[in-house]
């Protein structure tokens, strides 16, 4: 409680911090190329990423070379699988948007694997923690009703403090809140047996980053991969 009315009393101090970076932020398009792709040999495994700039590929050429290519890749090489991959995603969507947006675009076909990377824009938005609850919920839930049989991998909300495009204090303040959504996620995802958390925590080295100082670069792209992968395979091989 008395972190969060520090968080709110705070945030009058860096509003104008805050329109100074949107208005200036060096704003970079989604990967190039395919949208889905296969890789690997051996029985099929069926992996779709919905989600945000992450799912879209932001600060690599090409989705082959961002975190859904990169996660099949990794699976693909530890399972002895082929991975067929599908990225449903969008730059600057919310948990609202990829529940009432995201969602409905969904194949029918089965999927062996979720990817989700949602967060990030709720931070910035100030999604009040109630609502960031109910959508993660509600996209969760969805998830589940359509393929029941799968896991679903939800990547953490990145460690924001370390961000090199956000200036202090705004950096501090507004990796405070990523923080506070990030624990109410874990908790929430307690009562979804098929979901699982993947900590998105790394330095935040600028060379992490790709030229906006916000996303992730090429490299990071495979280290992000491999964890997730890591994560992942323990659960794909108990069929839970």
């Amino acid at each position: 409680m008395l972190r969060s009315l520090m968080f709110w009393s705070a945030l009058p101090l860096v509003a104008m911090q805050a329109l100074r970076v949107r208005r200036n932020a060096l704003r970079l398009a989604p990967a190039k190329g395919p949208t889905s792709g296969r890789v690997g040999r051996g029985p099929p495994l069926r992996l779709i990423a919905i989600g945000d700039s992450i799912i879209a590929g932001v600060g690599a050429s090409t989705l082959d070379r961002a975190l859904v290519g990169r996660t099949a890749e990794s699976l693909a090489a530890s399972l002895g699988r082929e991975v067929e991959w599908l990225a449903i995603g969008r730059s600057g969507i919310d948990s609202a948007g990829v529940l009432s947006e995201l969602v409905p675009k969904l194949p029918n076909d089965r999927v062996d694997v979720f990817l989700v990377s949602v967060g990030v824009n709720d931070v910035t938005a100030l999604t009040r923690t109630s609502k960031w609850k109910g959508n993660l919920d509600g996209l969760l839930s969805a998830l589940t009703r359509h393929s029941p049989g799968a896991v679903i991998a939800v990547a953490g909300i990145p460690p924001l403090r370390g961000f090199p495009l956000l200036p202090q204090p705004l950096r501090s303040v507004i990796g405070f809140r990523g923080e506070s959504l990030d624990r109410l996620s874990r908790k929430l995802l307690e009562a979804h047996p098929q979901a699982l958390h993947v900590p998105v925590d790394f330095e935040t080295h600028a060379e992490r980053f790709c030229a906006d100082g916000f996303h992730p670069s090429e490299a990071s792209y495979v280290e992000f991969g491999r964890a997730m992968s890591e994560k992942l395979v323990p659960r794909i091989d108990s069929g839970v």
